[in-house]
């Protein structure tokens, strides 16, 4: 794994180490207090995709809030489970919101793997394209296949299919579509003013 310079944090005034690339994602004025659901759910799937690009993508994602210095906010794995199951699409959904930081925070840790792994996702991109130029299976590129299918595995293992907007997803096709337009996100955070674009983005609808 790459060394990478990372800024010192800088003391909040709750006196907690705030690390200072989260000051890169602004602070969302929403119509209502508590954080929305919409957005857990997105950056839950999103990490869920960079789960399935490799295999260990989430103890390296542990190590990257460690060494990103994010682990005021994420001390353990179980702690970043928690705030993966405020996704109300999880069988283990906690019913509870994300604090800001801790949103931003598991966004930083999107970006910076996705950052890490983008010649990766570029492939996996260009070979979806190439495959459906010539209206062949996707089945035919084996890293695209493989990530699919993990993929697929992933979700179905997780998402609670008694709601309405999971059991939506009832074929290979429909989860395919999902997984392969989180990639899209992944790629379009790893470009510059990426993150903070893509952060806002997701609250459309939602900010006042």
């Amino acid at each position: 794994m790459n060394d990478t310079v990372i800024p010192q944090g800088k003391v909040s005034s709750l006196g907690v180490s705030k690390p200072m690339m989260l000051d890169s994602l602004p602070d969302p004025i929403l119509a209502h207090k508590k954080f929305p659901k919409r957005v857990q759910r997105q950056i839950d799937l999103m990490l869920l995709a960079i789960e399935a690009l490799e295999l260990g993508g989430a103890e390296v994602m542990l190590f990257i809030a460690k060494q990103l210095e994010l682990d005021e906010i994420i001390p353990n794995r179980v702690a970043f489970w928690r705030m993966r199951c405020t996704n109300p699409w999880r069988r283990s959904y906690t019913r509870r919101h994300l604090k800001l930081a801790e949103a931003k925070a598991l966004m930083v840790i999107t970006s910076y793997r996705a950052r890490q792994l983008t010649v990766h996702i570029r492939k996996l991109l260009l070979a979806q394209q190439q495959i459906n130029e010539k209206e062949s299976p996707l089945e035919e590129n084996s890293p695209l296949a493989k990530y699919l299918d993990r993929f697929r595995v992933y979700f179905r293992s997780r998402m609670n299919f008694r709601r309405a907007r999971v059991a939506a997803y009832n074929s290979d096709a429909e989860v395919d579509a999902l997984a392969l337009a989180l990639l899209q996100q992944l790629l379009f955070c790893t470009g510059t003013s990426g993150l903070p674009r893509l952060w806002m983005s997701m609250f459309d609808g939602e900010v006042v």
